[in-house]
């Protein structure tokens, strides 16, 4: 285990501004010097009009005053000069830096290259600034996201609801007379329930989620016995719809990774549920692997449907996103189920990743941290083999 020791803030920030920090007290120094040299200063000139009166009219030691005092005086403006370069215009800028934060101007940078402590405080403005700006786009994008999430949740509902009303008007109305059409709409009906009864769940699931707040239970599990105890249940459904899953673990040992099996079955049955809405009706096949790579536990599930078009692959973990939204709509698409997937994922301390190439399929990538080796070799009798 490494020390961990505390370190002040100041000393971490220095271990990246070397060259500042060498000259850290050069602001105290010119305060110094401004301090020690009034009286200095004082008596020298009190020195002077005692000696002008002392030796007047000596051309000699006239002279010589008069050399000492265009020195100092050139000295004073040298440093004057310098105090000018170094300290107030820095502060200048600095100060037109505060006042554009202030208007709500975030993109501001300020430009010095002084070594002391007043380049250290621009150098720190300058990364406040930055971050006051991502916050400010993060805001933006949280605000827009906000109003597209009402607006999509608003279309969703309305839809199924207007198809729920319209057919109960119908069988109250008398328009269903006989019974195969009152079970044909009642049947319809009881669809969109089922539809906006996922909706809600997935919209509830989602923003536990979003919030922080959702429960989940760790535990240490083997991970070859669970993904083939997964893969045999998600096989039988699929069977019943002519779908072909293959899983084969590549795994040399059976290693223990902590995970919560519900909260992951949701997200791998989330994915291979895309696969099957946007797959072929016939002849789809699902091809999943469980490998090692670099500590690493990788699940690839790859298909060979329509794939996804390279314009829209970088949104599909986007909450509400649909690839063809008249399509998935009769598939009681929700839009989330890839957005929760990633969530899910993302709460394990992985990564989901997807690659797809247009007319070839699509294989989507998820990998779990913190495993651990507990047998040196698989039995052949494991069914994870």
């Amino acid at each position: 285990m490494t020390d961990w020791k505390y370190r002040h803030p100041h000393d971490r920030f220095c271990k990246h501004h070397d060259r500042l920090c060498k000259h850290h007290d050069e602001f105290h120094q010119y305060h110094r010097i401004l301090r020690f040299s009034r009286p200095f200063a004082l008596l020298f000139y009190l020195l002077v009009i005692y000696l002008l009166f002392a030796w007047a009219g000596n051309q000699t030691i006239a002279v010589i005053f008069a050399v000492f005092i265009s020195i100092k005086e050139i000295l004073q403006l040298y440093f004057l000069w310098r105090l000018e370069k170094r300290v107030f215009q820095p502060i200048a800028s600095l100060n037109r830096g505060v006042q554009e934060i202030a208007r709500g101007n975030y993109a501001v940078s300020i430009e010095s290259n002084v070594e002391n402590e007043i380049g250290l405080l621009i150098d720190s403005f300058n990364q406040m600034a930055k971050k006051l700006q991502a916050s400010e786009i993060l805001q933006q994008n949280y605000e827009e996201n906000r109003k597209n999430l009402v607006a999509n949740i608003s279309h969703d509902l309305k839809t199924p609801i207007a198809a729920i009303q319209g057919y109960i008007e119908a069988i109250l109305g008398g328009t269903a007379r006989s019974s195969e059409k009152v079970e044909k709409y009642l049947k319809i009906i009881d669809y969109n329930i089922a539809y906006v009864n996922k909706l809600i769940d997935d919209l509830f699931l989602f923003s536990q989620l979003d919030m922080n707040k959702l429960d989940f239970h760790f535990e240490e599990v083997q991970i070859g016995a669970y993904m083939y105890d997964l893969m045999e249940e998600v096989n039988l459904e699929l069977e019943e719809k002519n779908i072909q899953l293959s899983y084969t673990n590549l795994l040399e040992h059976e290693y223990s990774v902590p995970i919560d099996p519900k909260r992951l079955y949701q997200a791998i049955r989330n994915i291979i549920g895309n696969a099957v809405k946007y797959g072929p009706d016939q002849g789809l096949l699902i091809k999943s692997d469980l490998y090692l790579q670099e500590g690493f536990i990788y699940l690839a599930i790859q298909d060979n449907g329509p794939g996804i078009p390279e314009d829209k692959l970088q949104h599909i973990f986007e909450r509400f996103y649909r690839i063809d939204s008249e399509r998935t709509k009769d598939l009681m698409s929700t839009g989330l189920g890839l957005a929760i997937a990633r969530e899910l994922i993302e709460a394990h301390g992985g990564k989901i990743e997807a690659s797809s190439i247009e007319g070839k399929g699509s294989c989507f990538t998820l990998s779990l941290p913190n495993t651990r080796l507990i047998k040196e070799n698989i039995d052949e009798t494991d069914p994870g083999d």
